[in-house]
């Protein structure tokens, strides 16, 4: 994760790379860039708290098995490492609302071969159902890339689609998968 200033909304913003995540109850913004992966953003409604993670499930599983599989375990990781940050910055979790992007199936033969940008989908729906979090808005899915930029104080997210260097986000995934395979 890294840091810079944002001049244009005149805040400091944290740029997350795949498996970091991030909550903060200051004024400031967190961005990154997903394809296949998912990005979910958190925050407490009316509250001023936030955060955001980006995370790849790398492979299958079936329905049943959706929080078993062994490559299901960084979705739930990513998550449960957010609900945690959040919940130490005193966040109402009655208050928490959830908006998602990335997913895509269609980024190139990495992705597409193996549906990872589904069954990340999957995984993160599922995750919201259980835990009982409202999904406000969600952006998935199809065939780009997307830039996400969240302002944890308000909820508000800004989304690019990124037709563009598709392939860079598709070979950072691909590497990712592959670290995380030999971790299984």
């Amino acid at each position: 994760m890294r840091e810079i200033f944002v001049d244009k909304f005149k805040r400091n913003v944290k740029i997350l790379g795949i498996g970091d995540f991030y909550a903060t109850d200051k004024k400031e913004g967190i961005a990154t860039v997903v394809g296949s992966c998912i990005t979910v953003c958190l925050y407490e409604a009316g509250g001023g708290v936030g955060g955001m993670n980006h995370f790849l499930i790398p492979g299958e599983f079936r329905e049943e098995e959706i929080f078993l599989s062994p490559v299901a375990r960084y979705g739930m990781y990513a998550m449960e490492l957010l609900m945690g940050e959040l919940i130490k910055l005193n966040v109402d979790r009655g208050k928490l609302r959830a908006k998602v992007f990335g997913g895509a199936d269609r980024l190139g033969s990495i992705a597409s071969s193996e549906g990872i940008g589904a069954n990340n989908v999957k995984f993160v729906k599922s995750f919201l159902q259980l835990e009982e979090i409202p999904l406000e808005s969600i952006n998935v899915g199809s065939n780009y890339g997307r830039k996400v930029f969240f302002f944890p104080d308000t909820g508000k997210v800004l989304m690019k689609k990124i037709t563009t260097k598709v392939d860079k986000i598709v070979v950072m995934e691909a590497h990712y998968k592959k670290k995380l395979e030999l971790e299984i």
